[in-house]
């Protein structure tokens, strides 16, 4: 029973460190920018400099993704594109940014 308990600990504790590195700025800032490549890659030349990421410099973990109205469909596209690929934290972040997006769209 102890050997079992240990191996579910091993587990939480593994889970927690994947958690803790999906959340990392590094982390995000690369994601961040994969994802605005990706949009880049996809949309119409002249929306091309509408869609970029902006790293605070004092607050690391602080990002604003400016795009224009026209570019949005294909920044929540590579977001989506993207999202099986990211650690289950930045997954989740990232799910939440399209969902904000989205939302402010429909101002």
């Amino acid at each position: 029973m102890a050997n079992e308990e240990m191996v579910v600990l091993q587990r939480l504790l593994q889970e927690i460190e994947n958690v803790k590195l999906g959340l990392d700025p590094e982390i995000l800032a690369g994601w961040y920018n994969k994802v605005a490549d990706d949009a880049k890659a996809e949309a119409p030349r002249h929306l091309v400099d509408s869609i970029d990421v902006i790293q605070d410099p004092i607050l690391p973990m602080k990002f604003e993704f400016k795009t224009s109205k026209r570019a949005v469909k294909y920044v929540l596209e590579a977001i989506d594109r993207n999202l099986p690929e990211m650690p289950t934290a930045t997954r989740l972040y990232f799910q939440k940014l399209s969902e904000l997006i989205q939302a402010e769209m429909l101002r």
